[in-house]
């Protein structure tokens, strides 16, 4: 499979800007990211590449800095055995102390982002044993992971890209989980219709970028069990007031808002 290579350099630097900009660029189709002193590495399929699309993501970027790239052409490896090799991951530590194997192939899910680590938080409040769960964009199966490890009896997960229910169903086997055993866990490549034939669930969980929650909260919402908990984050704290206003007018109460730097995380519940 041939790769572009994207190195982008951010002025001024910040981890912060550095972590937006992975997630826009994530939506736009990159699949690895390596930091540097300066920037980042992106790495996308060649056949995925859309240069517009690229420049749109980056523009999006609601930080004050100057962002550009250059592409190369990736030489023929395995991308995500590479970048393995070069970042050696920790256990992830969940609030109840168990522990979970991630190998995250993507900028986030790893369980040291502020969104990631807020979600499992939001989890951690919850009592999950003999729940049911909807995560939706699963990325790594981090969160589905840690529900089922906090005692949730079946977790459906989903995610538009192949390539993120491959790396789930390769952390769900490092942790002693099949993803084949489907009276725990379902695993779907897709959005959010894919819910179409899913009964509704006690919790759902969505660490995505705003506009797919924005677009998709009616459909969590119709998901949702009388008392169920939604839990949202992957965006920025100026981005919190349209969800909370489209949640208002969707019958679900704003109950929890965690703060992490940049970033927000909500726990929403039905009523």
């Amino acid at each position: 499979m041939k790769y572009f290579e994207l190195t982008i350099q951010i002025n001024p630097y910040s981890e912060a800007a550095s972590d937006v900009l992975a997630a826009l660029l994530a939506d736009a189709g990159c699949e690895a990211f390596v930091p540097t002193a300066t920037g980042l590495k992106a790495y996308i399929q060649q056949t995925l590449f859309d240069g517009d699309v690229i420049r749109a993501a980056i523009d999006a970027s609601p930080l004050p800095v100057s962002i550009t790239y250059e592409r190369t052409e990736a030489p023929d490896e395995n991308w995500n055995a590479t970048w393995e090799a070069e970042h050696h991951f920790q256990p992830v530590t969940l609030p109840n102390g168990e522990q979970l194997q991630i190998v995250p192939r993507q900028a986030f899910g790893s369980g040291e982002h502020q969104t990631t680590r807020m979600m499992l938080q939001l989890l951690a409040g919850l009592d999950l044993h003999g729940c049911t769960m909807i995560d939706a964009g699963c990325g790594t199966g981090i969160l589905a992971l840690a529900a089922l490890t906090m005692g949730a009896a079946h977790v459906v997960a989903y995610d538009i890209d192949e390539w993120s229910i491959r790396n789930t169903t390769d952390n769900f086997a490092a942790n002693g989980w099949s993803a084949d055993d489907t009276s725990t866990c379902r695993l779907l490549l897709g959005d959010a219709r894919v819910l179409q034939d899913v009964t509704a669930v006690d919790v759902i969980t969505a660490n995505i970028n705003l506009n797919i929650l924005l677009k998709d909260l009616p459909t969590f919402v119709s998901h949702l069990t009388e008392g169920g908990h939604l839990l949202l984050s992957g965006f920025l704290g100026n981005d919190t007031k349209p969800l909370t206003e489209q949640a208002y007018t969707l019958g679900i109460i704003l109950r929890e808002t965690l703060v992490d730097g940049e970033w927000r995380a909500l726990h929403f519940q039905k009523t």
